[in-house]
């Protein structure tokens, strides 16, 4: 009997994956769900397996099923041989789409759980001192060493500790960690369970955004096969360790994707940014040490600890280790998930993977690091995607979303969708962000409808300040890095906001975000909301 995969991913059936994976089960055939490959502009993307070879055809609807099992319909070959996965180094995401989501015997059979094996021998420092060797940074945004945190939270001394972790994935353009969630979820399951060894929790939570049905039935389900094996529980696989884990559902806010508004949200109250210090690896969780992480970081701390710190640290560039998994949407011909070592230059990733924009026409932007990165023009397209060169450079790598536009953009609108994102999702707490941002959308407003160059050029000068205000004064990175994709939107795109020849002086200095920006990293710890 004939044996297809047909993916059960949130993208792969908002196109018909459900209906097709039932009319090949209506044919006869052996019917399997797999995570998606990530092609998402081939999806449903089909692959029937043949001698261990998986054959793969590409947009299947369910009226192409009798061609597809016959052998008559266009193939694109056998899938693990493609030139988008063949170019990638897949490491988080080695297993996404190779294997069914909660099939615990073939997650074991491709290297799961030994990490996890390996870290039960150790002691807990040592673990730690592997993640530290690794280079792993936050991959949430902030950047900031996943080690160290650990550490921090593994020398507080306290009766009980947490492992929380953050898959509020709120972003425009991002969806990596949705992917992974629903088509390799025990290797979150193992990432904090070596967190919750390595730091000495007994309890942690998975905090996930509500428009996420499909991650949250999955998670729940592996949750459930991972304590009937043995994985999570009491004395887990023979150890001392016991960590019992939780899954949370997000109400929309997204604000709680900044780890002290989640936090909040996890003890049944409005989330809302706290202040720093306390930092949450000293009082998090009901004022425990926490460790909070995002998806990804977690997701990848089970390959680290398998291989060593050091094969992992020996990938990537300069001060960014590691991989990478970059997410291509916006006008784009393939977009989808790229996994590669940190140091690829933009135009690599966005014309190379990405194929150009999907409408035809030359791409005008691309957006890095979610609705508050900055706006990157085609002349900064040899920038290298690593931590420090996009810091350098006004932008930030933020989850890894790359969203591309075309000529047709309008840099003013977008400018001007930042402050009013921020506007609607502030939490409200800090005045710079809360008021800050409506006064932004308001004098956007005033630049974009001035007839009269002196008018603008004052109105320019207010927005300066403004941003100046908001990146120093906020106390998250929602109002901090609000300012960055307006600035370098004034920046690259002046005409755009009908800026003439003799207002350049005056946008220039508009636009001038480094050292507000970095100071409001810095201050917040870099990370997303």
């Amino acid at each position: 009997m004939t044996t297809v995969w047909v993916p059960c991913d949130a993208a792969a059936v908002s196109v018909g994956a459900d209906e097709v994976a039932d009319a090949f089960a209506a044919a006869g055939a052996t019917v399997r769900r797999n995570g998606s490959r990530g092609m998402l502009w081939l999806e449903p993307l089909v692959e029937v397996e043949t001698d261990g070879v998986r054959m793969g055809y590409a947009n299947v609807t369910p009226a192409d099923v009798p061609d597809v099992l016959t052998g008559s319909a266009e193939s694109i070959g056998a899938v693990e041989d493609h030139e988008w996965l063949t170019a990638q180094k897949r490491v988080t995401f080695a297993r996404v789409g190779v294997i069914e989501p909660t099939d615990i015997a073939a997650y074991q059979e491709h290297g799961g759980y030994a990490g996890l094996t390996r870290a039960l021998a150790m002691d807990p420092a040592a673990v730690v001192q592997e993640v530290i060797e690794s280079g792993l940074r936050g991959r949430g945004g902030a950047g900031f060493p996943t080690g160290i945190k650990w550490e921090t939270v593994r020398s507080a001394s306290a009766d009980l500790k947490f492992v929380a972790c953050n898959a509020d994935e709120g972003d425009s353009g991002t969806f990596a960690d949705r992917m992974l969630m629903e088509g390799d979820p025990f290797s979150l399951i193992e990432g904090m369970t070596i967190a919750a060894h390595a730091v000495g929790a007994s309890e942690g939570y998975i905090y996930i955004r509500s428009e996420y049905p499909h991650a949250i039935a999955t998670f729940r389900r592996a949750i459930e096969i991972a304590y009937a094996h043995g994985f999570l529980g009491q004395g887990i696989r023979g150890s001392d360790l016991s960590f019992d884990l939780h899954v949370r559902v997000g109400a929309g806010a997204y604000i709680c994707g900044e780890e002290t508004s989640m936090l909040d949200s996890l003890e049944g109250r409005r989330g809302e940014v706290r202040a720093k210090p306390p930092i949450p690896a000293l009082e998090g969780l009901w004022g425990k040490p926490t460790v909070v992480n995002n998806v990804i970081s977690l997701a990848t701390v089970p390959m680290i600890l398998a291989d060593g710190g050091a094969a992992y640290g020996s990938l990537g560039f300069e001060k960014s280790r590691g991989t990478s998994v970059f997410q291509l949407a916006g006008n784009v011909r393939r977009g989808g998930i790229v996994e590669l070592e940190f140091g690829i230059p933009i135009r690599d990733l966005v014309a190379g993977f990405g194929g150009g924009t999907r409408s035809g026409r030359p791409i005008k932007a691309v957006q890095i690091g979610g609705p508050l990165g900055a706006y990157v023009p085609p002349e900064q397209f040899d920038l290298e995607l690593a931590y420090e060169t996009l810091a350098e450079n006004d932008a930030m790598i933020g989850h890894g979303g790359v969203v591309v536009f075309d000529d047709t953009m309008d840099a003013s609108a977008m400018a001007r969708f930042a402050m009013e994102f921020c506007a609607k999702e502030s939490c409200g707490k800090c005045t710079p962000c809360r008021i800050g941002s409506v006064r932004g959308t308001e004098v956007i407003d005033r630049i974009t409808g001035a007839t009269d160059d002196g008018v603008r050029r004052t109105q320019l000068t207010i927005l300066d300040e403004l941003c100046t205000t908001m990146a120093k004064g906020s106390l998250c990175a929602m109002g901090g890095l609000t300012p960055m994709p307006v600035r370098s939107a004034l920046k690259h795109f002046p005409e755009d906001f009908g800026i003439t020849e003799h207002a350049d002086a005056d946008a220039s200095a508009a636009a001038e975000s480094a050292g507000d920006i970095e100071s409001a990293t810095e201050a917040t710890g870099g990370a997303r909301p």
